[in-house]
């Protein structure tokens, strides 16, 4: 797993309101919030190019973060993030604060392995993904990155469910704890539109030739 660092700088925020957030998104800033812990939630203020570099990075939703607003450290994790309906500009960013010992629950992104291999996919099939990402529940200081799903062994029709993942220690997936019938498939290897055999009978099937097709 990745050991990256992510650092993002902040301003304090005093201006709050609808008015003021709209004016502060013309300067190419947007709003945000710091909460959690024992401290009172905190308003700041970010760069809107700088945070669409950040979030167009998957490892950035699940790593601890360091915030520093005016040169004091936060510690937090990515918690919510609110688009602008239609246009890729980010309204508003809730970050959570952590340490290391500290329990969180994060959606984790799921990284399936071994489609090019799969009996199944050689046989015709297609890998279908029912699940891109898992909510876990870990210590913030183990919190994995993405969780790898092994599909080269699926044959047609077979899939991978939650409770086959391997995950890191310390991490557990919350879905799994309302019990057994929660067990989701995460990936499987389907037949393709009509089936393997009728994309033989076409493959030996010989084309209509040009000037067959003229008369």
């Amino acid at each position: 797993m990745s050991v990256e660092t992510f650092v993002v700088d902040a301003e304090t925020r005093t201006d709050e309101g609808k008015g003021a957030s709209r004016r502060l998104r013309h300067t190419g800033k947007f709003p945000a919030v710091i909460y959690g812990g024992s401290k009172e939630p905190q308003s700041i203020t970010l760069q809107q190019n700088v945070m669409l570099q950040r979030l167009d990075n998957e490892a950035f939703y699940s790593h601890m973060l360091d915030v520093n607003v005016d040169g004091v450290q936060e510690t937090v994790i990515l918690k919510d993030i609110q688009w602008h309906p239609y246009k890729p500009v980010v309204m508003h960013i809730d970050f959570l604060r952590v340490d290391a010992t500290s329990t969180i629950k994060v959606n984790v992104p799921i990284h399936c392995l071994g489609g090019d291999v799969a009996p199944g996919v050689k046989a015709g099939g297609i890998v279908t993904h029912q699940m891109t990402s898992v909510e876990v529940s870990c210590p913030a200081g183990k919190l994995p990155e993405f969780i790898e799903a092994d599909i080269s062994g699926l044959e047609l029709g077979e899939a991978v469910h939650l409770s086959e993942l391997k995950l890191p220690e310390g991490v557990v997936i919350v879905e799994l704890s309302h019990g057994e019938a929660h067990d989701q498939s995460v990936a499987s290897v389907v037949v393709t539109r009509g089936g393997t055999e009728e994309m033989s009978e076409e493959s030996e099937s010989e084309p209509e030739s040009e000037e067959g097709a003229a008369e």
